[in-house]
This record gives C-alpha cells, sequence and structure tokens, in this order.
C-alpha cells in the first residue's frame, strides 16, 4: 500500500458491546455526510456508502469486527480523523 492510500484509509476494531448499531450508524453518517467526496466503510468485501445508515447497518458488525474507514479525498483527512476517533472510543457508550 503505497503512501498515500495510507493516508486515505484507517482499519478500526469495534469496541461497543452492542456492536455497529443504529446510534453509532448515525452519528457514522452524519460525519461521513459532511465530506466533499465519497467515505466508505469496508467489512470483509463489503464496501458501502457510510453517509448511509441503512448501508451502515447492512454490515452486521459486531464487537470485534475490524472495518476500514476510507475517504475518496485528501481534503477530507480531518473527517476520516474524526471517524477514527469516533469508533475508537467506542461512541460514546
Amino acid at each position: 500500500m503505497n503512501d498515500l492510500k495510507k493516508q486515505l484509509a484507517k482499519d478500526v476494531t469495534i469496541t461497543n458491546e452492542l456492536g455497529l448499531h443504529a446510534r453509532p450508524a448515525a452519528m457514522i453518517a452524519e460525519l461521513a455526510s459532511q465530506a466533499q467526496s465519497n467515505v466508505w466503510l469496508t467489512k470483509d468485501d463489503q464496501c458501502v456508502d457510510a453517509s448511509s445508515i441503512i448501508d451502515i447497518l447492512s454490515l452486521a458488525c459486531l464487537e470485534g469486527s475490524t472495518v476500514t474507514l476510507q475517504i475518496e479525498d485528501p481534503a477530507d483527512a480531518e473527517i476520516l480523523n474524526k471517524l477514527y476517533e469516533l469508533f475508537k472510543s467506542g461512541f460514546g457508550e
């Protein structure tokens, strides 16, 4: 993976006991919708639009699941970092 791709994607592990349910999905979608370009959330081989709550929930992420956050535009690096911190904080749960 080249340096640019590393800057545009981050792997995170779901730490919430209940997994990625509606409230965290809404928080992700709200942040992702502020991006200038698309933000993607990938689990295993399924990649979804991170600005869609329904798409996020379709990943069925349980506690311990690893997902990849990915942005398309380097201008959205701050959004990527905020999403990463949101995951690391356990969505305040």
